[in-house]
């Protein structure tokens, strides 16, 4: 679908597994999925210290950036969640692995329109990616939420979609 098209919107009022979470987003445009995207990545944002994540994401939420900064920002983001998998690869430090799976997360946001293949949805890997990296944070401080992140994405995805 050409950038800035969009289909029409599964009516959704309210979104309670991840079965209901997949068909709304497949139904989403190229644009509304980043822009969603975004939304679950900044609910585990706070778990990266990368400058050019944040950059990345401000890329991917504006919507003036080109396809050119687009996959300039997915280039920059691969290289810097390709390293980090290799850095915390060896010995399970889970603060090095919530960091890694943040950037994932980022680099599925960015991911360019030419290289979603039929039935790969851009924020569903961002969201599963931003689950791992939630999963990664309460190893590492051995808790637990009683709302997890798959209920947080639910949530988000119908306060976006009401807008």
């Amino acid at each position: 679908m050409t950038r800035g098209m969009t289909r029409e919107v599964t009516k959704v009022t309210s979104i309670a597994n991840d079965k209901q979470l997949r068909q709304t987003l497949d139904s989403l445009d190229i644009r509304q999925q980043r822009l969603a995207a975004v939304l679950f990545i900044k609910n585990v944002i706070y778990l990266n210290t990368d400058m050019q994540i944040q950059k990345a994401i401000d890329i991917a939420e504006n919507p003036a950036s080109s396809e050119d900064e687009l996959l300039t920002a997915y280039k920059q983001v691969k290289s810097i969640a390709t390293k980090s998998y290799t850095d915390c690869g060896h010995e399970t430090n889970w603060k090095q692995q919530a960091e890694h799976f943040v950037a994932s997360a980022v680099m599925a946001c960015l991911t360019p329109e030419k290289q979603l293949t039929f039935g790969k949805n851009l924020v569903w890997k961002t969201a599963m990616q931003a689950r791992m990296a939630k999963n990664c944070e309460m190893i590492e401080k051995d808790t637990a939420d009683v709302d997890n992140e798959s209920v947080k994405q639910y949530q988000l995805l119908e306060q976006f979609l009401k807008k």
